[in-house]
């Protein structure tokens, strides 16, 4: 017999932002919270990241992520939350009906309210379309942070690491405080991803960087031998290591999303929302990293916090439906904006700001139109894909009868 939960918020998902939901809930009186995590603790992301820093704005102290996982578990189990680990939610069903698997088998959760917080994964090597074959010593960030300090294990010695985000550093950083060597790290474009001068990082530890540098083709059958990289010109060469370390290209864990019927949004690559973070259906809401990639620990906490209070306004009658909303349409050199659609009328409540990130690296004016009339403008703007652009919506009104919000970026002014 299938065992039955019924709760008044369902919250998938037990890492920054799901698991500061709930504590938000909790703090708003909802009493039947119920956590639903595939892992074996709680946590997410930042159980694997054993660098500072994390905490800051928080917790008011500098935080290794092990360190800030388990306090947010503490706080948690503190709340007195329904924590079930090891609880993998399988389907999204209408109305909050979520089919789950777990060690003893099926059940099903019923909730009044549920809030997807299933964060990010890296793109993995099958979707980068790298050939050879599949031997040992190729992994991702992830998977390299769990073998070092959740197992205490050394995949290898001398991987190279491909990419330049944040977390590469972070991989880095990994890599030498467990007594790894990267050979070298390899970054397409002709600079790096990560702001300066973060990327001088790799430099001072004598790693060298190899821009314009592509890895198209892994060697080695039984073990990594060496990485086939191809340069700007054209030229093809063999980089000798033992393993490979794929980095970033981070991607929202909507999978749950694009099997349902909750509409997703494809800029994002997760679902869209309206500023209340509710979705297509207004039964569920989002926080955190599913509804973009990526943002930090911190900021999907606070995001979490956020969306939890806005989850207890609505199941006290506060939200104003989603009967009336603007779409949100955004020009090519942009590549997201969150939420991607506003209910009517703008009354303060919500997500403060519009969230968007561009493709590359831009200079120009950033500007909001309302059906073609220019409403907010950031002039001689320039920025780059790793930034964050905030459009405070506090700063433009929405006439009742607007039908088209249009946000792009114009040449130079």
């Amino acid at each position: 017999m299938t065992e039955t939960i019924e709760a008044d918020v369902a919250v998938i998902g037990g890492g920054p932002a799901g698991l500061s939901a709930a504590l938000a809930l909790r703090q708003r009186g909802i009493g039947r919270v119920v956590i639903l995590d595939r892992e074996t603790t709680v946590g997410g992301v930042p159980r694997h990241c054993g660098h500072p820093a994390f905490g800051l704005r928080e917790f008011h102290r500098l935080l290794t992520g092990p360190a800030y996982a388990r306090r947010l578990a503490d706080l948690a189990g503190n709340a007195g939350l329904d924590v079930r680990v090891g609880h993998s939610v399988v389907a999204l069903g209408e109305h909050g009906h979520l089919h789950v698997t777990s060690p003893k088998g099926r059940l099903v959760v019923t909730a009044e309210r549920v809030i997807i917080a299933t964060g990010l994964r890296e793109t993995p090597r099958a979707a980068r379309l790298i050939s050879g074959d599949r031997p040992l010593g190729v992994l991702n960030t992830g998977t390299l942070q769990a073998f070092v300090y959740l197992k205490g294990l050394l995949p290898f010695r001398r991987p190279v690491v491909a990419g330049t985000e944040l977390v590469s550093l972070s991989a880095v950083f990994t890599c030498l405080r467990a007594g790894i060597r990267p050979v070298a790290v390899v970054e397409p474009n002709d600079r790096p991803t990560v702001r300066r001068p973060f990327d001088l990082f790799p430099t001072l530890c004598g790693i060298p960087i190899h821009y314009r540098a592509k890895i198209v083709g892994i060697v080695g059958r039984e073990r990594v031998e060496g990485v086939r990289l191809r340069r700007a010109d054209g030229n093809q060469d063999v980089l000798a290591c033992d393993g490979v370390l794929f980095t970033g290209q981070f991607v929202p864990e909507s999978s749950l999303v694009r099997g349902s019927h909750l509409t997703l949004d494809p800029a994002s690559g997760g679902p869209a929302i309206d500023q209340f973070g509710r979705c297509s259906d207004p039964t569920y809401f989002a926080a955190g990293n599913v509804l973009r990639a990526i943002e930090t620990a911190g900021w999907s906490f606070r995001e979490g916090l956020r969306i939890g209070g806005l989850v207890a306004d609505d199941l006290a009658g506060r939200l104003p439906p989603a009967t009336r909303s603007l779409r949100i349409v955004i020009g090519d050199d942009l590549k997201y904006v969150v939420p991607q659609r506003l209910v009517l009328p703008l009354d303060g409540a919500g997500l403060s700001d519009l969230q968007l990130r561009v493709r590359h690296s831009i200079t120009g004016s950033l500007t909001v139109e309302v059906d073609g009339i220019p409403v907010w403008r950031r002039r001689r703007m320039t920025t780059l894909p790793e930034r964050r652009l905030l459009i405070p919506l506090s700063r433009f009104a929405l006439p009742e009868r607007a039908e088209t919000i249009t946000i792009h970026i114009a040449g130079p002014t």
